[in-house]
């Protein structure tokens, strides 16, 4: 790229809900293969700390796009409805939300959890949707109680039994129980889409300011990150390698393993077969968005609308499954 060319790029900013992680892949990819430079943004991408800090960098222009949690960008626009922000492209379908146990605890279905202690930090996504999740399987929402811990040490204290379940991304919890030398075979998981919960997962969150100033830069956002997600489902093994790239000390076997988990779990889902990628079904948002609502304990619901916005989303042929 000529230095005339490199010049006229436009610096984008963007967050990440958590680390450079498997599931980081596909814009660390379209990062470092320049997909973004052909849409003619620079895009500086940089690791998060939870996905309400990522809605709160792009809500207050410290970042002008983001990925988080899109029952996070919920909980925030209810209650600050003078910032707008949308979702404008729903990357993972189903939340990665689940609760894990040990086989040894007895714990083989949600009417097992009533009576135990959960662990998992304040802000965890499936901590905050237990609500949720008891619903639909016969449970009151005090039915368990609750250990509030750091994030680093939620899956040790449940490998070595000192509470009886956590709730965690499916992705990162099941991965880290095995690195606590925990076997597969020993562990209980129960993902919140596989039993009832139909909430949607994490999406590419932009301003309405944005949207509207500069509507192109997000679609030539999209177009990028649609094209190395297209690659990245096609051919994990290599999409991996910008990882290992971006943090040298990640293992790329681990790593392949996570980004695997979360493509099979949340991106490639039969919904997504149908709508395409970064897609919407409109019933099923409207019900989403109550259950956010329910569960989260919010005052008002925010109009769908005003959270998914479809327009910007690359054509409908370009996002079909590889």
């Amino acid at each position: 790229m000529g230095s005339a060319q490199a010049a006229a790029l436009t610096p984008v900013k963007f967050t990440l809900d958590w680390r450079f992680e498997g599931p980081s892949a596909p814009f660390l990819l379209a990062a470092q293969k320049g997909y973004f430079a052909e849409e003619g943004l620079e895009v500086s991408i940089d690791a998060g700390n939870g996905s309400a800090g990522a809605v709160t960098r792009v809500a207050t222009g410290a970042y002008d796009i983001g990925f988080a949690d899109f029952n996070a960008l919920i909980e925030y626009s209810a209650g600050n409805p003078q910032t707008p922000l949308k979702a404008v492209y729903m990357v993972y379908n189903n939340t990665p939300a689940a609760v894990f146990a040990l086989k040894s605890s007895g714990i083989a279905s949600p009417a097992d959890l009533k009576g135990k202690t959960l662990a998992a930090p304040v802000f965890d996504a499936g901590r905050k949707a237990w609500p949720a999740f008891a619903r639909h399987n016969g449970l009151a929402t005090d039915d368990v109680t609750w250990q509030s811990v750091d994030p680093a040490i939620r899956e040790t204290l449940l490998a070595r039994g000192q509470v009886d379940a956590i709730t965690g991304f499916y992705f990162t919890s099941l991965l880290n129980l095995q690195a606590r030398g925990v076997k597969p075979e020993d562990i209980v998981s129960l993902p919140y889409p596989q039993y009832g919960v139909e909430l949607y997962g994490n999406a590419i969150i932009a301003s309405d300011k944005l949207l509207q100033d500069k509507p192109e830069l997000v679609k030539g956002f999209l177009r990028a990150f649609n094209k190395a997600l297209q690659e990245t489902l096609a051919d994990p093994d290599s999409a991996v390698a910008y990882v290992v790239k971006q943090d040298p000390l990640a293992k790329a076997d681990l790593e392949l393993s996570r980004l695997q988990l979360a493509l099979d779990a949340n991106v490639a889902t039969d919904e997504v077969r149908e709508i395409g990628l970064g897609a919407v079904k409109a019933e099923r948002l409207q019900r989403a968005i109550e259950e956010a609502v329910s569960a989260y304990g919010l005052q008002n619901a925010p109009a769908a609308d005003s959270l998914f916005d479809a327009a910007y989303l690359p054509a409908a042929a370009d996002r079909q499954l590889p």
